[in-house]
C-alpha cells in the first residue's frame, strides 16, 4: 500500500512540475516560433508591396492575381540605371551638376533594361513564391479595389494582400492564437498580418508597421 502511495505521489509530483513547466515555457515558446514566422511573412508581405507598387507604375493598376503579378516579375522589362563614378567635393562646391558631368564624360549614367525581379529583387529570385506563405503550401490572399475621395472625387487604386493567424500558427497552442483573435478583435484590427487596405489609403503600409 506504501508502495503504491510513493508511485501515484512521485507520478503526481512528475505531472506538476511539468504543468508548471508548460505553463512558464509554453508561453516564450510560442512567442519565438510566432516570431520566426512573422518575420519570414513579413519579408514576403514586403516583397509583395515592392513588386505591385512597379506593376501600378507599369500599368495604372494593381495586379488582381498572383498569376498576372509572377507574370509581370517573370516577363516584364524594367529600365536600370547603370551609375559609374560620383561627383568630388570639389566638383559640387564649384556649382558643377550631375547633368554637366554626364555630359563631360567625368562620370557615366546608362539606363540598361532587365527582367522585373532582377531589377526590383537581384539575380536569382524566384518570383514563383512570392504568392505563398512561407513555410506552408498555401496562398496570400490578394484583392485590388478603387476608393473614390467623397470631397475631391479623385479615385484611387488599392490593393491588400493578406495571412490570417489560422493559416501560419493553426498548429500551435489553440488557447494562445484565441488570445490574439479576442485582443484583434478587441482593437478592430485584422486577425492576422496584411499589406495596404481594401478599405482605406493607407500607402501600402503593413499591419506591423503600425
Amino acid at each position: 500500500m506504501k508502495i503504491t502511495f510513493k508511485i501515484l505521489l512521485v507520478a503526481a509530483i512528475v505531472l506538476l512540475t511539468y504543468v508548471c513547466y508548460r505553463s512558464i515555457m509554453g508561453p516564450i515558446e510560442f512567442k519565438a516560433e510566432r516570431t520566426s514566422r512573422e518575420d519570414a511573412i513579413v519579408e514576403r508581405l514586403i516583397d509583395i508591396r515592392k513588386a505591385q507598387i512597379e506593376y501600378k507604375n507599369m500599368h495604372k493598376q494593381h495586379a488582381a492575381t498572383f498569376t498576372e503579378l509572377i507574370t509581370f516579375l517573370k516577363e516584364q522589362k524594367l529600365p536600370f540605371l547603370k551609375k559609374e563614378g560620383v561627383l568630388t567635393d570639389a566638383q559640387l562646391e564649384s556649382g558643377m551638376t550631375e547633368a554637366q558631368a554626364v555630359k563631360d564624360g567625368i562620370i557615366k549614367r546608362d539606363t540598361f533594361f532587365m527582367l522585373a525581379q532582377d531589377t526590383i529583387f537581384g539575380k536569382g529570385y524566384n518570383a514563383d513564391s512570392i504568392r505563398f506563405v512561407p513555410g506552408f503550401a498555401k496562398e496570400f490572399t490578394m484583392d485590388t479595389a478603387s476608393i473614390t475621395n467623397a470631397a475631391s472625387g479623385y479615385t484611387i487604386k488599392v490593393f491588400e494582400a493578406t495571412v490570417d493567424y489560422d493559416t501560419y500558427l493553426g498548429d500551435l497552442d489553440a488557447q494562445q492564437v484565441a488570445n490574439m483573435k479576442d485582443v484583434a478583435e478587441k482593437l478592430s484590427r485584422f486577425q492576422g498580418l496584411r499589406v495596404g487596405s481594401l478599405t482605406e489609403v493607407n500607402n501600402y503600409a503593413g499591419n506591423w508597421e503600425n
